[in-house]
């Protein structure tokens, strides 16, 4: 094995650190094989990452109705993404924008759709995991 230049770090797997601390368990009776996993190959792993579903519980998401400083025109805003970043927060709109028929954009963190499309965009934000509070009459 070869030695890291100096500043660098070895990317060998480690394989200088000593014994592996679950070598002793490869023997013992009763340990049954691991089921197939996703990384594995096997036809039934490659079926169970496809057909998973979301997670059930990514947080609550503020669902509102409102027309501040909008001339009057209603819009629906989704707020309150709590562990999502801007590409995920783009997608999810542009689900609800086909939903619903009509337009809508991501601003400041928050998911704005036009008109009062409230019930549309808490069924997609139900399907995505999250747990989705109406607000706003």
């Amino acid at each position: 094995m070869s030695r890291p230049e100096k500043g660098k770090i070895a990317t060998n797997g480690g394989g200088g650190l000593g014994q592996n601390p679950f070598a002793g368990l490869a023997g013992l009776e009763g340990l049954g094989a691991l089921p197939p996993g996703p990384g594995s190959g096997g036809a039934a792993g490659a079926a169970a990452s496809k057909a998973a579903p979301p997670e059930k519980n990514r947080g609550r998401v503020d669902v509102l109705r409102t027309t501040a400083g909008r001339g009057g025109k209603t819009v629906t805003l989704a707020r309150g993404f709590i562990g999502i970043g801007t590409p995920e927060k783009e997608a999810l709109c542009k689900k609800m924008r086909s939903a619903a028929g009509c337009g809508g954009t991501v601003k400041e963190g928050e998911i704005e759709i036009q008109g009062d499309q409230r019930e549309v965009v808490a069924r997609i934000l139900r399907e995505a995991g999250f747990r989705p509070v109406l607000a706003g009459g």
